[in-house]
């Protein structure tokens, strides 16, 4: 009866949180309520502690959740808070944006079809300064909108209606990607980093999650860093779409194979932007893609 009683008043507390950040003015004249919400007018909500307080550490990662649909919202919230993370969310576009340039979080969540400012486009003004992964909502079969989003650079997409579990574990798998590409296991467990990657004109440090092409910087999410590494480490050798499935994805989370088509279009987008002439990554049709040394 007592934990009964413990979870309802935590559930009421995260309830009356969000509520809370949905609405600013209900809490103007509360000094500790108003000092809670952020300058956007959204609420960044902490795992609960315990004892002493809880500890910095992996799985204290943020992510912020954009969607206009606040029940959407509320459940993945207080899902994601349940195993570990900090949740940011916010109803629209235009104020992720500010909020991803003054305070990035570690992962975004996106919904497709907002009003106003649109997922498609909240990325695409978040490219320009940031490779925070993100990951789309998207309608039920809409293969379109999945398209479209990884060819924008989006890490993976989940199509609605989505089951919570399968939302953290690709998060989860994205992060651990992360992590390991910029080196932070390896600095944790002492390990000497990872040796950079040099082919011809392209250099890969994995440490740094840095990719450089004839002297200029190239930047690639943590997937698409992935399967380039993988193709880069044995030149002239073709990688079928699932052997580079297998290596860029983590094994509880499903993704098509026509994923890694959209991701390598989008790979050969950005080497074009530094050289117009890049053709490197070879296509086999019905075989997969190769990495040809230059």
């Amino acid at each position: 009866m007592l934990k009964a009683a413990a979870a309802s008043r935590a559930c009421r507390r995260i309830s009356v949180c969000v509520f809370l950040a949905y609405n600013p003015e209900k809490v103007a004249g509360s000094k500790a309520l108003g000092a809670a919400l952020s300058r956007t007018g959204t609420l960044a909500i902490p795992p609960a502690t315990t004892g002493q307080g809880r500890k910095k550490s992996r799985m204290s990662q943020v992510i912020a959740l954009v969607d206009d649909d606040r029940n959407i919202l509320t459940s993945v919230s207080i899902a994601l808070q349940q195993e570990g993370f900090v949740t940011r969310v916010y109803t629209d576009g235009l104020t992720a944006l500010k909020a991803f340039g003054d305070n990035p979080p570690d992962l975004g969540v996106f919904d497709i079809k907002m009003p106003g400012m649109d997922g498609m486009e909240l990325l695409r003004r978040i490219r320009e300064f940031s490779s925070v992964p993100v990951i789309f909502l998207t309608s039920k079969d809409d293969e379109l909108d999945e398209a479209l989003g990884l060819a924008m650079g989006a890490d993976d997409y989940i199509s609605k209606p989505f089951s919570q579990r399968l939302l953290i574990a690709r998060i989860r798998a994205i992060l651990r990607r992360q992590e390991l590409e910029r080196g932070e296991l390896a600095a944790t467990t002492a390990e000497a980093d990872p040796p950079r990657l040099e082919r011809g004109r392209l250099v890969m440090d994995p440490a740094r999650h840095k990719v450089v092409w004839d002297g200029r910087d190239v930047s690639l999410t943590v997937t698409e860093f992935l399967i380039l590494e993988a193709l880069a480490q044995r030149p002239g050798v073709v990688k079928s779409r699932n052997q580079l499935l297998d290596i860029a994805y983590n094994d509880d989370v499903y993704v098509d194979d026509r994923t890694i088509d959209s991701h390598i279009k989008r790979i050969r987008r950005k080497f074009r932007t530094v050289d117009t002439q890049f053709d490197s990554i070879e296509t086999l049709y019905g075989v997969g893609y190769r990495f040809d040394e230059q």
